[in-house]
């Protein structure tokens, strides 16, 4: 199952963007038949922060504007976040920025952030998505769940019959929100984080050990 890759990948060229279509997800849930529910499953576990990625981003928190674009927030907030909590896993999963995927006309695009398990021809090959981040573009979260649910949706049909839970994330750089995806249920966690560097990686690392778990139980 580790060692599973897809061979849907787009090269960046010719994508519809189909994603960013979905203004909302209850577009997503009448034209995927899902249904949905609120309630709070993310149990934040420990996880311990390094002082470099404190001392790093507490720099940047003080001296550069972090909120200054949507490339700011995704390249000095976002992303290091994901990045300093995938190290603990990097054996077992890889992390992907801006990369183009395709299920088919309309599960297309290029999502912000990808977490996928290995693949036995390595680092650049796809392996099977199992979680989606997105940036939300002008703090505007109900679009960017109608996206990131999409993604999720095809993050489900590309891993085709594995029955994978999937998660998605939305967040600003400052709120952070999480989802999960099973079978045809979406379920988004009730309470949203912020402003707490150590509860925020913990319900990350909630989410990558959840992922991990269900890899060693197929």
């Amino acid at each position: 199952m580790g060692n599973g890759e897809l061979f849907s990948i787009v090269d960046g060229q010719g994508t519809d963007m189909a994603f960013t279509d979905f203004k909302n997800p209850k577009q997503v849930l009448t034209t995927f038949n899902l249904t949905y529910c609120e309630k709070d499953f993310i149990i934040p576990t420990a996880f311990e922060i390094t002082p470099h990625f404190q001392e790093m981003f507490t720099f940047r928190k003080t001296y550069l504007n972090t909120q200054a674009s949507e490339a700011a927030i995704c390249e000095m907030i976002i992303f290091p976040i994901l990045e300093e909590t995938f190290k603990k896993y990097v054996d077992i999963f890889t992390l992907w920025s801006h990369q183009s995927i395709h299920y088919d006309d309309v599960l297309t695009g290029i999502p912000d952030y990808l977490i996928a398990t290995q693949s036995k021809h390595g680092k650049i090959v796809l392996g099977y998505p199992l979680l989606t981040a997105v940036e939300a573009k002008q703090n505007n979260f109900i679009k960017g769940w109608g996206q990131c649910l999409a993604e999720m949706v095809a993050l489900q049909k590309l891993n085709d019959d594995t029955n994978l839970t999937v998660y998605g994330i939305v967040t600003d750089g400052d709120k952070w929100q999480f989802g999960k995806l099973i079978n045809d249920e979406f379920i988004k966690n009730r309470s949203f984080l912020a402003d707490d560097l150590e509860t925020l990686f913990g319900a990350i690392n909630y989410i990558f050990a959840h992922l991990k778990k269900q890899l060693e139980q197929l």
